[in-house]
């Protein structure tokens, strides 16, 4: 995945083939934003400008320009992976919850 970052938010970068451009989508936010161009720079430019817009538009309104999240999701796992995943969280002395959570954020550090 191709993700460029600016001023902590980031936005996944994709080839649109039909615009022959690059277009960047903003993640995380309570909206959508997103931009064009041809190059880094020019995506570099556009993706600041579409933030400073999308911020201000928040500001106007009184929202939160970053979706919110509860720090919950439900998953469902094949019953041997369960099983696998207590039991190495038992073998380290910890919860499935902190197994998992210290896995989730070394994966999407990575």
């Amino acid at each position: 995945m191709n993700i460029m970052t600016l001023n902590g938010y980031k936005a996944k970068i994709e080839y649109d083939p039909e615009l022959d451009q690059f277009r960047g989508e903003i993640l995380g936010l309570n909206g959508s934003a997103d931009f064009y161009g041809k190059s880094p720079a020019e995506l570099r430019r556009e993706f600041r400008k579409s933030l400073k817009i999308f911020l201000e538009v928040c500001e106007e309104k009184g929202i939160s320009p970053k979706k919110g999240y509860s720090g919950k999701f439900n998953l469902r796992i094949p019953a041997s992976l369960h099983s696998a995943i207590a039991t190495r969280a038992s073998a380290e002395d910890k919860s499935i919850n902190q197994l998992v959570s210290e896995i989730l954020e070394q994966s999407v550090r990575q």
